[in-house]
């Protein structure tokens, strides 16, 4: 039975997706307890999506924002923005902000998110050397533009991807250094990533794999970067894009944490009334069947918002999330969902490849379901194929005609049919595919 109590502090660290849905769900169950947002960002709730879109010029500032200017009041919320948690005390319930003030609560949700991993080599703490995670961040390079010529981008992953794309569309020549042996190395394999490099340097962007920054070069400000190989590339605009790491340092030490903070199926860590949720958690991930930081919007909402009624005295069981990834450069389509590079036995990869139209489509398969998948062009068939996964639909029937060049997803069907209580949603049931061939 759900326990509601009234007249709670509810604390929670960050205001972005997570902490937003949270803020919600509380509303929608307390109505009359303290709800208490503190963020260091200095500006309302923003997405983060859509910093590359801004960068690129596709999106003005205004579309990023999230919620509207009287969202706090709205949701009765006390909000402290460009505030700092600098100290938490889990066992008292007080947290520190701004390394002087105390805050007592009830309920915590640690909503802190992640940062952008930097680099510790010379010269990076030169002006023109940026991440890109913060709307400062991407209004500090555009500021920068008018003056660039060359820029390098630093990693080859989402984050640094999307900045060459943006920075390109704006026309800046663009060079990108890779540590690994092909880009995106976490969430494609070899084959779809060597689809993609062909056709970002075919649209105008430069790409090295296998090296990486030794040393920035320039007085004051960025004139170059210096690889490992000793080679030097000029720029004057440096974007570092090694990914993200969950902000864990608040809690460390007093909650259980791996690679992030560790959730249970109520996203409540070790310790009673600790929730967890979005970017800093490390919770069940549905295809993987582990805990995982799946660090994706749609994830950190569906946290936050099962984060925040069960601190408000529901029993809501967190099914899981799963990774997932969408891009779209130049026209080209890929997405990739769940293991893409299994690791260990049991795995079977089906794979459909036509390099010259840069088509691809890879279904990875363990136990006869789906576990994950990689589509390059071929992106209308996501769907069907995730929804297969998400379920654990036994896809031993059509198993060895996946990858078939014209398969028809009309097979699909009577599979479905068969195991339509398995889907949760009722318009699964009736599902009608019609024929559509991979080319």
């Amino acid at each position: 039975m759900p326990t509601h109590i009234k007249n709670n502090i509810y604390a929670i660290i960050g205001n972005s997706a997570a902490g937003l849905a949270a803020i919600e769900s509380i509303r929608r169950v307390d109505q009359s307890s303290r709800i208490v947002n503190i963020s260091n960002q200095p500006q309302r709730p923003y997405s983060r999506c859509l910093l590359s879109y801004y960068l690129a010029g596709q999106y003005d500032k205004d579309i990023l924002w999230i919620r509207p200017e009287d969202y706090y009041k709205k949701y009765d919320t006390e909000v402290l923005l460009n505030t700092a948690v600098t100290g938490a005390d889990i066992k008292n319930k007080t947290l520190e902000i701004s390394g002087k003030k105390k805050i007592s609560f009830d309920k915590l949700l640690i909503a802190t998110g992640a940062s952008a991993k930097f680099l510790n080599i010379k010269g990076a703490d030169k002006k023109g050397v940026f991440v890109l995670r913060t709307l400062e961040d991407a209004d500090g390079i555009l500021r920068m533009l008018p003056n660039v010529k060359n820029a390098c981008i630093l990693g080859g992953g989402l984050i640094g991807l999307r900045a060459a794309y943006a920075l390109k569309r704006r026309g800046v020549a663009v060079h990108v250094i890779v540590k690994s042996e092909h880009i995106f190395s976490q969430m494609l394999d070899a084959e779809a990533a060597d689809i993609m490099r062909q056709h970002l340097e075919v649209n105008g962007i430069e790409i090295s794999t296998g090296l990486e920054a030794a040393e920035i070069s320039g007085k004051d400000s960025v004139d170059g970067v210096i690889l490992d190989d000793g080679n030097r590339l000029d720029c004057q605009l440096i974007i570092i894009g090694k990914g993200v790491a969950a902000n864990l340092g608040i809690v460390k030490g007093q909650v259980k944490t791996d690679m992030g903070i560790l959730a249970d199926e109520r996203l409540e860590t070790d310790r009673k009334d600790i929730y967890a949720a979005g970017d800093a958690a490390q919770a069940y991930d549905v295809l993987e069947e582990k805990n995982n930081v799946n660090q994706i919007w749609p994830a950190a909402i569906r946290q936050g918002k099962i984060a925040g009624l069960n601190m408000a005295g529901e029993e809501i069981k967190y099914e899981g999330s799963y990774g997932t990834n969408s891009l779209d450069f130049f026209d080209l389509a890929v997405m990739s969902f769940g293991v893409v590079k299994p690791k260990g036995g049991g795995f079977e990869e089906l794979i459909a490849l036509d390099a010259k139209r840069r088509l691809y489509r890879k279904i990875v398969v363990k136990g006869e379901r789906i576990v994950g998948g990689v589509l390059i062009n071929d992106v209308e068939r996501h769907g069907i194929l995730l929804h297969l996964a998400l379920q654990k639909i036994d896809i031993s029937d059509i198993k060895d005609i996946l990858a078939d060049e014209y398969f028809d997803f009309g097979k699909v069907i009577p599979l479905i049919k068969r195991q339509a209580n398995l889907f949760i949603r009722p318009e699964y049931k009736d599902t009608c595919v019609t024929y559509s061939p991979l080319y």
